[in-house]
């Protein structure tokens, strides 16, 4: 399959695909709140790198979202699926991996590079230089009022004749979060976790003792109030 139909990146336009349609639709304020609650719940400490805050999750296996929130409303959104022909961690190198990044504004590119790895980012070493960059499949930003794809993903994927959506593990890595849906609430989240048959197997008050934790995870986060 090819990069979606793809038509020229991103300015208000772009590909087009139901999970980046409906982040792009969300509210800055309310991509941001809900990037919160998910770190809460899963256990992923906020981070300070240089000025950004830095907001995770990861599924445990491999998978893996990461938020970068400037203060000047900017953005930089990475995902990660390991089973995809976008994880470079095996094949791929520093300039492959850098080259993901390419119209990414540089003081944006700079908060993945040289920079420690972690649990839902390892990094790819520059073996002539010593360079490092973390990981990515997805590589997305926001400039304060639009949302991009990153022109060198766009490029990989087009030359590779990849599926950039399916690739990069957005819907997985963004499901999460629910941007598809206006109500994201404790009830929402254990809800969605009951279809999918989380609690079948384990003892009978597994669903209301997560639904307590996950309702204390969205106290801490209260939506902003215009």
């Amino acid at each position: 399959m090819t990069a979606t139909g793809m038509n020229t990146a991103s300015k208000g336009g772009g590909p087009t695909h139901p999970t980046w349609d409906a982040l792009r639709a969300m509210p800055v304020d309310e991509v941001r709140r809900r990037a919160a609650i998910v770190a809460d719940f899963t256990g992923v400490e906020p981070m300070r790198v240089d000025t950004a805050e830095r907001l995770a999750w990861h599924d445990g296996g491999g998978q893996s979202t990461v938020w970068y929130f400037l203060p000047d409303g900017r953005i930089l959104l990475l995902t990660f699926d390991h089973e995809s022909p976008l994880n470079l961690y095996a094949e791929g190198t520093y300039a492959d991996q850098q080259a993901l990044f390419d119209g990414v504004p540089a003081d944006l590119r700079a908060l993945v590079q040289d920079r420690p790895e972690n649990y839902e980012s390892l990094n790819i070493v520059d073996t002539t230089t010593g360079a490092t960059i973390h990981y990515a499949g997805g590589v997305f930003w926001f400039d304060g009022t639009h949302w991009h794809i990153a022109d060198g993903l766009l490029t990989h994927c087009a030359r590779e004749s990849l599926d950039l959506f399916i690739e990069s593990g957005l819907d997985y890595c963004l499901d999460e979060y629910f941007f598809d849906r206006p109500d994201f609430t404790a009830e929402t989240v254990v809800g969605h976790r009951r279809s999918e048959g989380r609690y079948e197997d384990e003892h009978e008050d597994a669903e209301s003792e997560e639904l307590a934790t996950l309702t204390k995870a969205f106290d801490r986060h209260p939506r902003a109030h215009h």
